[in-house]
């Protein structure tokens, strides 16, 4: 039971990784140069799928070493981070070869299966930490590899001042995660520096409240002191993820909304404690040793705070999604009423002026029709492109007129600010290219060409009509729709419009513009 045994530390001393999972003649490729055993690899897979959980608890850089006896070294196959504090490293050290010298424990760890603790110095810096190994093993007790906790020496010394059943099972955590046990809780919500934590002991006795824990118990009511208290004192949710711990082995978490609006996210897991080490030496004789049940720990996370603003965000979202549906059925009116008294006037300048206002407002209507639909500021240039094109057929071309418009080029994400401007821009050329390219045309290819380079954005619109006129000055063109394409792409985008003769025939314009990462 947890409250009887000695806290052995006074006596002695995501998630997702990129891995390369190539096999080669029953090894393992994970990094240039280091060939992982696929029977090693099982054992590995599972101790490295629990190290975001057990790195975030034990609030230190955790590390899965494998051996490189051509190097003599030991190679780094994982490094996990911690999210509830700051982490000692900077970056990820998922790759990099280490030597004795530089982590005596780790080489003993591969030595000799155990446990040790020591005073070391960062990789590659001059900073003190306090590290812990443990050997890694499989079920016949051989060392495959071995899992090492790097702590900040004042971290390191909060935890040892905790109270010896906590810093108990986080040890008995610790030989759960060397040998691949704490797989299930790789899908837990992290822990934070502001969770509840709770540990009973294998006969369902509350030996260990943290602090938080009970000041989120009196939250919900529940004033009096939990300690050696049975699990009937817990709410009843408590309860029955402590019961299904302890009786059936079960890692569950579950979210749950208490009275007064309060949201708490709970996470239990048993705690085995690990064999003796006179029982793993005989392991040879004996066969793979059992780890007995010493309790269960369960972390309380208070979510209430985070839900709500979720809630506010969720609703912010859907208003401004239902004030741009709003303004593009306005400015769709504003386009009716339009499309309407170009049907009356007689002048075919001032008809010609108004459809070309129609279509402008339609493409701006587009941009607001994207930001109606998706709850994001960032609108897709390709996609966008091509409600133009859609637009433009409906609106410029005639049925007699067999143009076709094609669109080339990547995904490609804007924020709204700039999308709008290439919504106008690529309408103004489609618009330019139909009216003067192909007048007295009815078969012909416009092609839109959309690229990305490398934080540029290159727009291309290139049709195969009559091409410009002699002597035709673009910057000196009294066209409305070239002024407002040039004012877009020099003041709104930052960037550079260039219009010029196809080789051949047509005409080419090019719209290049530095790409804003920020809405």
């Amino acid at each position: 039971m947890l409250e009887l045994m000695q806290n052995p530390l006074c006596s002695v001393r995501k998630t997702c990784y990129n891995l390369i999972e190539n096999f080669s003649k029953g090894d393992k490729v994970v990094f240039p140069g280091v060939l992982v055993r696929e029977e090693d690899w099982e054992v590995l897979r599972r101790v490295i799928a629990g190290l975001n959980f057990i790195a975030d608890l034990t609030k230190a850089d955790a590390f899965v070493y494998y051996k490189v006896p051509a190097k003599d070294a030991v190679a780094i196959l994982a490094h996990v981070r911690p999210r509830s504090i700051s982490p000692l490293y900077p970056e990820s050290l998922q790759g990099r070869y280490v030597y004795r010298v530089e982590r005596p424990l780790v080489f003993r760890a591969f030595k000799r299966s155990g446990y040790w603790r020591g005073q070391g110095l960062l990789l590659g810096m001059d900073a003190p930490m306090v590290e812990e190994t443990f050997s890694i093993v499989d079920g016949k007790e051989r060392i495959v590899g071995v899992l090492s906790f790097e702590s900040n020496l004042l971290e390191y010394e909060r935890r040892r001042r905790r109270s010896p059943v906590f810093q108990l099972a986080l040890h008995y955590l610790h030989h759960m995660a060397r040998r691949g046990l704490l797989e299930k809780t790789q899908s837990f919500y992290p822990p934070t520096e502001q969770d509840g934590i709770i540990v009973v002991d294998d006969q369902g006795f509350i030996r260990y409240v943290s602090g938080v824990a009970a000041n989120l118990y009196r939250k919900v009511g529940i004033m009096r002191d939990l300690r050696d208290a049975s699990l009937s004192r817990l709410l009843a949710g408590d309860q029955e993820m402590l019961k299904a711990a302890l009786e059936e082995g079960e890692f569950r978490q579950e979210e749950e909304n208490l009275e007064g609006d309060i949201v708490w996210i709970r996470r239990a897991l048993p705690i085995y404690e690990p064999p003796s080490r006179l029982r793993e030496i005989l392991t040879p004789l004996l066969g793979k040793p059992s780890m007995s049940l010493a309790g269960a720990m369960l972390i309380i996370h208070d979510a209430t705070e985070e839900r709500r603003k979720e809630k506010e965000l969720r609703v912010k979202t859907a208003l401004i999604k239902e004030i741009h549906h709003r303004i593009k059925n306005n400015l769709q009116t504003v386009a009716a009423l339009l499309r309407l008294q170009a049907r009356r006037v007689s002048s075919e300048e001032a008809k010609a002026a108004l459809n070309d206002s129609i279509n402008r407002i339609l493409s701006i209507a587009i941009i607001h029709e994207f930001l109606s639909e998706h709850a994001t500021n960032f609108i897709d240039l390709r996609e966008l492109c091509r409600k133009i094109v859609e637009q433009a057929k409906e609106g410029m071309l005639t049925p007699e007129k067999r143009i076709s418009i094609e669109i080339q080029g990547p995904e490609i994400l804007l924020p709204s600010e700039q999308a709008t401007a290439c919504a106008l821009i690529v309408n103004e050329l489609l618009q330019n290219a139909l009216e003067h390219g192909y007048k007295d045309r009815t078969i012909g290819h416009i092609m839109v060409n959309i690229e990305d380079l490398e934080g540029k954005v290159k727009i291309t619109v290139h049709d195969d009509g009559v091409g410009l006129p002699e002597g035709f000055e673009p910057l000196q063109t009294e066209s409305l729709g070239l002024k407002i394409v040039k004012t877009l792409a020099e003041e709104e985008l930052r960037g550079k419009f260039n219009l010029e003769r196809g080789d051949g025939s047509g005409t080419i314009a090019t719209v290049v513009f530095p790409k804003k990462l920020e809405a």
